[in-house]
């Protein structure tokens, strides 16, 4: 595949894909998704890549999807106009697909700086470890247009139940000094440092015995599972499809439509405070 929407490039045992769209905050379109699951593949089989990192270039990780796009086609799998077509894409790109990073025996870094909202939130929280940037900011605001969460409901899994609720509730974010307080980082570092400690920490883990690596993550997420993650996200997936058509939700697009709201304008509102 002749990537568009990413860079991919690998060095050192080291992967390093970068969500490339900064004019849209590296908002997510159907090519964007499938470009990253070709390159996590593609990282996950060669045997020289021990650790992965998932960046955003630009100013901000991933801004959520593309809302611009939604739910115009972008290049990637055919969308029937009804229920049913929904239901088969969203599945397919922003659950099976958004799970990748979850589910390969390698370890995966996100590097996070700026917005890391909705499906952004998502992605970085599917990768094992999360570097983020002093000026990170964390959320899910989708329930300002109607919607109940993003399709893969890890916030409660990492997050504590009440934080999780306060930023789905509001539609607010966390910034990085929060995440790191909860556990839902590892580490938050100065923006000019973000890179160099985040290829730090993979080259370090890349000296490590790669096998053993692979096990232990399974391990670590085998253990969530039995505690009801894989089946926790699976049950919501299809809470959120519901969602997209009560009258609230379709009520929302269509005043957004009207509108021709851009992912800017979506940013600005999720900026206000309650």
């Amino acid at each position: 595949m002749d990537f568009e929407t990413i860079l991919f490039k690998k060095e050192d045992g080291i992967a390093r894909v970068t969500m490339n769209r900064p004019h849209v905050r590296n908002a997510q379109n159907g090519r964007m998704i499938e470009e990253m699951d070709e390159a996590f593949r593609n990282a996950e089989h060669d045997p020289e890549v021990k650790v992965i990192i998932l960046a955003g270039a630009g100013t901000s990780f991933c801004s959520g999807h593309d809302l611009k796009l939604y739910p115009v086609e972008d290049g990637a799998l055919y969308r029937a106009p009804n229920v049913e077509g929904k239901w088969e894409y969203e599945r397919e790109y922003f659950f099976k697909k958004m799970l990748r990073t979850w589910r390969m025996k390698k370890p995966v870094i996100a590097q996070v700086q700026g917005y890391c909202l909705g499906a952004g939130f998502v992605i970085a929280n599917m990768c094992d470890l999360i570097v983020a940037s002093e000026d990170s900011k964390f959320g899910d605001p989708v329930v300002r247009m109607g919607a109940a969460a993003v399709e893969v409901f890890c916030h409660p899994w990492v997050l504590p139940p009440r934080i999780a609720k306060e930023i789905l509730f509001t539609g607010n974010y966390i910034e990085a000094g929060r995440a790191l307080q909860y556990g839902m980082v590892n580490k938050v570092v100065p923006l000019e440092k973000l890179e160099t400690e985040s290829q730090a920490m993979a080259e370090h883990i890349a000296k490590m015995p790669p096998f053993a690596i692979g096990m232990i993550k399974q391990s670590v997420n085998r253990t969530l599972d039995i505690m009801g993650f894989y089946n926790s996200i699976n049950a919501h997936f299809d809470t959120h499809a519901l969602s997209h058509w009560t009258d609230e939700t379709l009520h929302l697009f269509e005043e957004n439509r009207k509108k021709n709201k851009s992912i800017k304008d979506f940013i600005k509102d999720r900026d206000q405070k309650y």
